[in-house]
């Protein structure tokens, strides 16, 4: 008897069509099994027709690794189980991105999306560079890399060619204008922004660029190396019960411990070596604290110190004590001065960080450096990170609206500065704001001075402590909505600057309202007008 064998599917997707063999074999599959579905005949298709079909909605290996959907996790107000179950279903590219913080802060020395990529890629070996997402982010991080270690050869990214020996050096990026190849600068002054009655503290720092040769932009950031507050260093030593001195890659354990590494928060890792040099439910301790765990409601509250002295007795090696830490971390801030106004020097802006926990004053590394421990003429490693996407419009006709309270104000500073150095004729509305409008009116002479000159076309300030009602930056702008309004239809671009989780959504969402009413649009078309100054540029943050 003879046996029917069925006859081969031809193909029906040209060798010249644009597809690897794998595409082109699954799109044979496909299309003949839509065939047989409906019994039409067999007709090879063209390239142009194959390629139609491919773009409409088969499966392209590399159009989905470069198109992140529009990113609908990257917004830093979403908490990050929300924005991993967005990117649950996209590659592992686009889950890598939204485990950051969604800031593009450029502390990393990326934005967001390139630092994910060059994880992804293999051109990025450092996992723990996102400051802003802490912990929460350098655990997921660290644990999609090990899934990507793990894929299967077919789905990791191909690794890029090994660069062939060369006797040339390989170009580096110009001194002070990356973390990697910081300069030095010297503290030119500093200035207390606060008055008497403050319940904050602000210093108005300023360094001296003349002689490292730095130059910036208007909404650029200033980078700074900082060094751990040398009393914290000391607890630290004494509580390991190791010599200062002990030696480590060439280096002391001060050393170590004063500009290397990090001593806030508690790294997993750093309980991961606790476990392994004690025992019993000490053990069980240490290993939950490594894994993410809260055992006893205190985890968000252990800095290096508060994590060795919760296992007293525990003396391990100060080498591997070191390498279990995270590296200390440069710090950005906006810059408060336009070089055309202010030649040769940089001003930041900076709210210093002081806290009690548990008995003992907790300080922001850098902050308290700049308002303790430094004087005019010491000196710091720098560098400046070019802004991602937050300058002033290249027309100087077009009127700009910044909202920027607290500290919020300092690349407001700057634009103004610029704008006055260029005589640009475009108008220009701060909203400024804070707790007292006696004591926290940062530049309050330097802004009533340009108002009166005309330059600063409208100041509206916003004080949250004045009165029994705590008014707010968002409050002021929908008070003066159809003004604001009449600004936008005018053109105008919109600036924020501050507080990532509350203030500036908060603001987003005043705009949509304004929108909304003066506008005569529903809350959607609203939504979507303002979707779209930030598409065409006319709506940038810089959000912290």
């Amino acid at each position: 008897m003879t046996q029917n064998v069925p006859s081969p599917i031809p193909s029906l997707v040209p060798e010249t069509a644009p597809f690897s063999e794998d595409q082109r074999a699954w799109l044979n599959g496909f299309f003949a099994g839509l065939i047989a579905m409906d019994g039409s005949g067999i007709t090879p298709l063209s390239s142009d027709q194959a390629a139609a079909l491919m773009s409409g909605g088969a499966p392209n290996a590399k159009a989905a690794e470069d198109d992140d959907g529009g990113a609908p996790w990257h917004d830093q107000t979403l908490p990050l189980a929300e924005r991993m179950k967005l990117a649950d279903d996209k590659p592992l590219r686009w889950k890598m991105m939204a485990a950051m913080a969604q800031q593009d802060c450029g502390q990393c020395g990326y934005d967001c999306k390139n630092y994910s990529g060059a994880i992804v890629s293999g051109k990025e070996e450092r996992l723990n560079l996102c400051v802003p997402g802490g912990k929460e982010t350098a655990r997921m991080v660290k644990k999609l890399a090990e899934e990507l270690k793990s894929a299967p050869a077919a789905a990791a990214p191909k690794a890029e060619p090994a660069a062939k020996p060369t006797l040339t050096p390989q170009p580096q990026t110009p001194p002070g204008t990356s973390r990697d190849n910081p300069v030095v600068a010297k503290v030119l002054s500093r200035k207390l922004l606060n008055k008497a009655g403050s319940e904050k503290e602000t210093w108005h720092v300023e360094f001296d660029l003349s002689s490292c040769g730095l130059d910036y932009t208007v909404g650029d950031a200033f980078g700074l190396f900082p060094s751990n507050d040398p009393a914290l260093v000391d607890s630290v030593i004494k509580a390991l019960g190791a010599p200062a001195d002990f030696p480590i890659g060439g280096r002391t354990l001060r050393q170590c411990l004063t500009d290397g590494v990090s001593l806030s928060p508690a790294p997993d890792m750093l309980f991961q070596l606790f476990s392994y040099i004690t025992g019993g439910d000490r053990r069980k301790k240490a290993r939950a604290l490594g894994a993410g765990e809260d055992p006893d409601g205190d985890a968000p509250t252990l800095d290096v110190l508060a994590a060795i002295e919760k296992f007293p007795g525990i003396r391990p090696d100060p080498e591997a004590f070191i390498e279990a830490l995270d590296p200390l971390q440069p710090r950005l801030y906006s810059i408060a001065s336009s070089p055309k106004a202010n030649p040769g020097a940089v001003a930041l802006t900076v709210d210093t960080v002081r806290y009690r926990i548990a008995g003992r004053d907790r300080l922001g590394v850098c902050s308290t450096l700049l308002a303790d421990r430094i004087a005019p003429g010491a000196e710091l490693k720098v560098y400046v990170q070019k802004a991602h996407a937050f300058a002033l419009p290249a027309d100087p006709q077009v009127p700009v609206i910044m909202i920027g309270p607290g500290t919020g104000v300092a690349p407001f500073r700057a634009f103004l500065q610029e704008r006055q150095a260029v005589k640009a004729p475009g108008r220009n509305w701060l909203f400024f704001g804070h707790q007292r409008s006696n004591c926290d009116f940062f530049y309050e002479d330097e802004f009533k001075a340009m108002k009166d000159c005309g330059h600063l076309t409208r100041l509206t300030l916003a004080w949250s402590r004045d009165a029994a009602e705590k008014i707010y930056v968002q409050d002021r702008m929908r008070e003066v909505g159809r003004d604001l309004w009449t600004w936008l239809a005018d053109g105008a671009h919109v600036y924020v600057c501050g507080d990532a989780k509350r203030m500036a959504k908060d603001v987003e969402l005043a705009l949509v309202d304004i929108v909304a009413k003066h506008g005569v649009r529903s809350a959607d078309d609203a939504a979507a007008f303002i979707g779209e100054l930030k598409k065409s540029g006319r709506y940038q943050q810089d959000v912290y």
